[in-house]
């Protein structure tokens, strides 16, 4: 083995080119948020594939010819000046890395030309340390034009790695598509092989970009939220866009998106918050759609972890997570008293379909307070000992009673979890060490009572008097937190589907249950509520229509 030597600066400098650009999409991630930061409002990005050949076009504030010599060289950047300025990122891009590294990894050409009457386009081609090689006049519009060919030919295992051509593809849409959420006013446009590939519209907000990167996602499924968040000596910003998990819930979890400062991130506590908070909200296995965008202080986030800038430190998670909480309980909650959308919609053939996504029931703004009387939601009759037919100022609903009471009492018990003591203690038998682990993490007392038989001194309190009291605590022995424990008490302990009710029943549901703090699901995802618009209901009876007196319809 040789003895330990410096490395040649051309290999370091090669090696650090790897790292930044390390596949096709990274090239389009790098060149796009260039062009981002540059102002820009269109941006266009052509691939040619086999070999790779990636061009990201931009009518941003553009180079004067000097900057444009300068832009490639080795960590040149505008965006730093001093060392302080490494703890106050404002831009997407600031290390002056990516123009270098591309400049090692292809053959690179940059073409710019500044906004203004008397500016002048210029093309230059540059060479393996960034530094032009030519430089020439062109015709061209106010913008920027990067050019990449021949990527990785000084690494031939990277090439050819890059020759995945399906899956880079993907990757280069998915990171277009991130930067489109976080920057959702600007217009994208693809080609690949001379072809057209995607086109993304702008928009005021997420809202509007959200469904053209999730096909078959209906916009009328989706609530934005926007709250301030006061943190230390300083305040940030969450903007939420929630799909409602009654409606819209994916099998994987390809839905959920955390955006920092105008960029997707990857914070794992953050993210394990979301699921945690939605888990009861979703069917079983179930994941949410969620973007979540936090405007952070620069001075309170560290981008300095990855190469990609993907992971980073936040401070304050805590005040994060607790504004997170606050805003989904807020969107959930507000979605039931909006007043039902006016938008025309087909007309609709089998009664069932009028439940149409944007139907909801209400008589206050989305501002109104939590904990203000319950809406105008009348108990008409029950159906089939199952239903409560419901009357609201826009039409009918139609709620199972057992999941409305199931998500009151659930949400009840995450308030106030009660154990008492019982009289007769409760003997159990052949129970695993799990089982009997899971009843003392919940708070009960069990006490070994002979061979293979447990004694249970405490029960929750909803479960006191029940005559079911052994079959429950087997119930929740089988659980694996104490959040499976309240979910099953709520069950077993809500009204039994075929338990006829009066009105007056009814209506101390309907009440209950309309403050509940995310009325959408039962705990375990079943959506609770069907709402009949009386718009709908109009368009299938053709109350449209002109019709004479004879049918009673003038005076």
């Amino acid at each position: 083995m040789a003895g330990i030597q410096s490395l040649p600066l051309d290999i370091v400098k090669l090696m650090a080119a790897g790292e930044v650009i390390d596949s096709p999409a990274a090239v389009v991630r790098e060149l796009a948020e260039n062009a981002i930061d540059a102002g820009a409002s269109r941006i266009i990005v052509t691939v040619r594939s086999q070999p790779w050949h990636i061009q990201v076009t931009d009518n941003g504030v553009g180079l004067s010819v000097a900057d444009l010599r300068q832009a490639a060289t080795s960590h040149s950047t505008s965006k730093l000046s001093a060392k302080a300025d490494l703890w106050n990122i404002r831009s997407l891009g600031f290390r002056g890395e990516a123009l270098h590294s591309l400049s090692r990894l292809s053959r690179l050409t940059l073409c710019s030309r500044p906004h203004g009457p008397e500016s002048s386009g210029f093309c230059l081609t540059c060479d393996r340390t960034g530094r032009p090689l030519n430089v020439t006049p062109m015709a061209m519009a106010p913008g920027t034009r990067v050019e990449v060919a021949d990527l990785f030919y000084p690494m031939p295992s990277r090439q050819s790695l890059a020759d995945a051509r399906q899956s880079q593809l993907r990757a280069m849409l998915q990171a277009v598509q991130h930067l489109a959420l976080c920057h959702p006013t600007l217009t994208w446009q693809g080609e690949l092989d001379e072809r057209p590939w995607f086109t993304l519209w702008p928009g005021q907000s997420a809202l509007h970009i959200l469904p053209q990167v999730m096909r078959r996602l209906p916009v009328t499924d989706l609530r934005e939220a926007r709250q301030t968040v006061d943190l230390p000596e300083a305040t940030g910003q969450l903007y939420l866009l929630l799909g409602l998990p009654d409606r819209c819930h994916r099998r994987r979890p390809d839905g959920l998106f955390v955006a920092l400062n105008g960029r997707l991130v990857q914070l794992p506590d953050l993210t394990e918050r979301l699921l945690a908070i939605l888990r009861r909200s979703l069917p079983r296995d179930r994941y949410p759609v969620v973007f979540l965008h936090l405007q952070a202080p620069p001075q309170q986030v560290d981008w300095h972890r990855a190469p990609d800038k993907s992971r980073v430190f936040l401070q304050h998670s805590d005040r994060w997570h607790e504004a997170i909480a606050a805003a989904i309980d807020d969107t959930l909650r507000a979605s039931q008293i909006e007043r039902p959308a006016a938008a025309g919609h087909q007309r609709l053939t089998q009664l069932l379909k009028l439940a149409e996504p944007d139907s909801r029931y209400g008589a206050t703004s989305p501002a109104a307070d939590s904990d203000a009387a319950p809406l105008a939601l009348r108990a008409i009759a029950q159906v089939h000992n199952r239903y409560i037919l419901a009357e609201h100022p826009a039409g009918l609903c139609l709620i199972e009673q057992h999941i409305a009471h199931e998500r009151v009492l659930y949400e009840e018990l995450c308030d106030r979890w009660e154990i008492v003591d019982l009289e007769t203690p409760i003997v159990l038998s052949d129970l695993t060490e799990a089982q009997v682990a899971q009843l003392q993490r919940i708070g009960l007392t069990v006490e070994a009572f002979g061979p293979q038989l447990w004694a249970v001194r405490t029960l929750p309190a909803p479960l006191q008097h029940r005559d079911d009291g052994d079959a429950a605590l087997r119930e929740l022995s089988l659980g694996g937190d104490l959040d499976s424990a309240l979910v099953a008490t709520a069950c077993r302990t809500a009204i039994r589907n075929g338990t006829p009710l009066e009105i007056t029943a009814m209506q101390q549901i309907l009440d209950a249950w309309q403050r509940a703090r995310k009325p959408q699901t039962c705990p375990h995802g079943r959506p609770i509520c069907l709402t009949l618009n009386e718009s709908s209901l109009a368009r299938y009876f053709r109350r449209s229509w002109v019709i004479g007196k004879s049918h009673g319809l003038e005076p």
